[in-house]
């Protein structure tokens, strides 16, 4: 079985690359949901709790997957693809416990490691998280619980160090819902001696997809889904098969893709009780969703309404959405506010979209205030993030003329074939 490769898209975008979009189509079609990026990450740090194989399926065709690749093969995990959308990940010759710091600043997840090597090997040492420039994430949840759980945290140059000679259980309280944060005390806590609980735990379906994959194991997690999560210890996990869950980013994405072209789409593959908060505030604004069984459709309207947003924790609308909503919301008649609730510097997309024409104001770097409707032109932007990218697409399929957006690889990070999926739909998307 071949290792897993860098994917084509990754690699024809080392130098940025960018993406041609000629604007005014309205979508038509159906759109097939790939497995969720945030949920593969979590699950690919799971497989070094174990010597034996961990195969998961639906596993997204995007960046970040080869890249925490990368992250394991340098522990010395094995990685292979066992199919376009299947990974077996073997780490019975683990070696390391330090990732090195060029293969962590390039992906926020990679410090899920921690959890895993802590609990595996009883030493895990790692350079601050990195990936987008969207604000700061703090990792005082991480450390405190895994000091928590009998770890002694220290620091050797740039990178913290977790040792244990054995973790305990134990409560843990976290400042605030973090997902990583969450993910990582699980993966530490699966296989320490007596009970854990985390309080004030996230409840995100990322979050409930690792504990499914953890129980798969032979852990025992309970409460996944609300703030207090259970976790009962256990001798050794074993290795298991897990398929990842549907990306609610990427579904949510083009389901707002229909409405700012005013087009209809069918979503497919997708959960659609992880998307409540999301379809409650398009159809607040105007749009038609209709839910059935495992997909969306979504049918956008003449006249949007303007409405208000915040970016919060699940069951809230998801951070990953504000920006896309956002560019709807430049299409809504009157006045929008929108609130970022979980970062403090998300709003730097707002630049590149006033260079299309929209009418936002931000005060402070959480709250723009959005007037519409403004028709939006075609020009050049640069894509700063995943979400923002994904912004700016949107902003594009509905603006007059041709945008063209820079840096297309860090959305390439998160969404699988995302040019090719909107020319499916009908859009006018050329990559270069």
């Amino acid at each position: 079985m071949p290792e897993i490769p860098t994917t084509a898209m990754e690699a024809g975008n080392r130098d940025g690359g960018s993406l041609i979009i000629e604007g005014g189509r309205a979508l038509k079609g159906s759109v097939t949901v790939s497995g969720s990026k945030n949920a593969t990450m979590g699950a690919m740090a799971a497989a070094l709790l174990v010597g034996e194989d961990c195969v998961l399926e639906n596993v997204p065709d995007i960046g970040d997957v080869p890249h925490m690749a990368d992250v394991l093969r340098s522990l010395g995990a094995s990685v292979e693809q066992t199919s376009p959308h299947s990974l077996c990940i073997n780490a019975a010759k683990l070696n390391g416990f330090s990732p090195p710091t060029e293969l962590v600043t390039n992906l926020r997840a990679s410090f899920l490691v921690m959890g895993a090597l802590l609990a595996r090997q009883g030493k895990a040492a790692c350079s601050p998280p990195g990936g987008d420039v969207i604000g700061q994430r703090p990792i005082d949840v991480h450390l405190s619980g895994f000091a928590a759980l009998g770890a002694k945290i220290g620091r050797d140059g740039e990178k913290f160090v977790a040792e244990a000679k054995g973790l305990a259980g134990a409560q843990v309280f976290c400042d605030y819902p973090s997902v990583l944060g969450t993910q990582n005390l699980m993966l530490a806590a699966a296989t320490a001696r007596g009970t854990s609980t985390i309080v004030n735990a996230a409840a995100e379906p990322e979050v409930q997809s690792l504990a499914a994959m953890l129980n798969s194991m032979g852990a025992r997690i309970s409460g996944v889904g609300t703030p207090t999560v259970k976790i009962e210890g256990v001798p050794e996990l074993k290795g298991t098969h897990h398929r990842i869950i549907p990306d609610r980013l990427e579904a949510g994405t083009y389901a707002i893709a229909a409405a700012i072209t005013r087009g209809r789409v069918d979503v497919q593959a997708v959960q659609t009780e992880h998307l409540f908060s999301l379809v409650a505030k398009l159809r607040e604004a105007g749009v038609e969703v209709e839910e059935d069984g495992g997909s969306l459709s979504v049918r956008g309207t003449k006249e949007l309404k303007a409405v208000t947003i915040q970016a919060l924790p699940y069951p809230g609308i998801a951070t990953d959405l504000q920006a896309p909503l956002s560019v709807l919301l430049t299409q809504a008649h009157g006045v929008s506010y929108v609130h970022e609730r979980v970062f403090g510097n998300r709003l730097l997309y707002v630049n590149e979209l006033r260079k299309m024409g929209a009418e936002v104001v931000t005060t402070g770097t959480t709250t723009a205030i959005i007037s519409g409707p403004t028709p939006l032109i075609g020009a050049s932007v640069r894509a700063l993030d995943v979400r923002a990218g994904a912004a700016l697409i949107l902003a594009g399929l509905a603006a007059r003329g041709r945008t063209e957006i820079l840096d297309i690889h860090h959305v390439d990070r998160g969404y699988e074939r995302i040019d090719q999926k909107l020319r499916d739909l009908g859009a006018h998307v050329e990559r270069v």
